[in-house]
């Protein structure tokens, strides 16, 4: 198994440790906000991380596999629906934002399925999946280390570092959201052409 594989991997393994932090009750808060989601942070930062490294590593080292191709997005996906799921039991995140985020997954992952099955090529990530991408790290990475819910800076209370961090999480979670719906429906366009014969 060559290291991009290795990486891809270890992203995955992380999403366990990120579940479990919660369950060892880490007392003690910085600038208001509890240690143990700083501890979540740094993983979650970790897995963006390899998400970039191993996709670098496989191009520069020419070890793109199938295993990597199957693995990499699976893995990037569960991440990101771990993390949205964890804020929003944490109260930082309504719960409209990782459904409508799962049923783009689920669309698009069929879609691409269909694609391979019937062309044989590997549908590429557009410019509005790219921009989901980035905006959804971000966002998630901010969101965590945010003493207030999404949307908080609208009750007009929130003054300083909280109604900064609050304005940059609102902003980006919104753009993702906004990238995952356009990005959605990208592929639902691109499904016609498939569908076309059997329609």
């Amino acid at each position: 198994m060559n290291l991009a594989n290795k990486l891809t991997i270890l992203r995955i393994f992380l999403v366990p440790i990120m579940v479990i932090i919660p369950f060892f009750h880490i007392k003690g808060n910085l600038w208001g906000i509890p240690i143990e989601y700083f501890i979540i942070d740094a993983i979650f930062i970790i897995a963006a991380l390899t998400d970039k490294l191993d996709g670098y590593i496989a191009r520069s080292r020419n070890q793109i596999t199938t295993f990597g191709k199957f693995l990499d997005p699976i893995a990037d996906k569960i991440v990101v629906i771990t993390a949205m799921i964890m804020l929003v039991e944490f109260g930082h995140l309504p719960a409209w934002i990782p459904i409508i985020v799962v049923f783009r997954e689920f669309v698009v992952s069929g879609y691409r399925l269909i694609a391979v099955q019937k062309s044989g090529n590997v549908v590429a990530a557009n410019f509005w999946g790219k921009l989901k991408t980035v905006t959804q790290m971000v966002a998630i990475i901010l969101a965590f280390i945010d003493p207030n819910p999404f949307g908080a800076i609208f009750s007009g209370d929130l003054v300083g570092y909280e109604f900064v961090i609050n304005l940059l999480v609102t902003l980006t979670m919104s753009v993702s959201v906004v990238a995952t719906i356009f990005s959605g429906w990208e592929y639902l366009k691109g499904s016609k052409e498939l569908f076309k014969e059997e329609i």
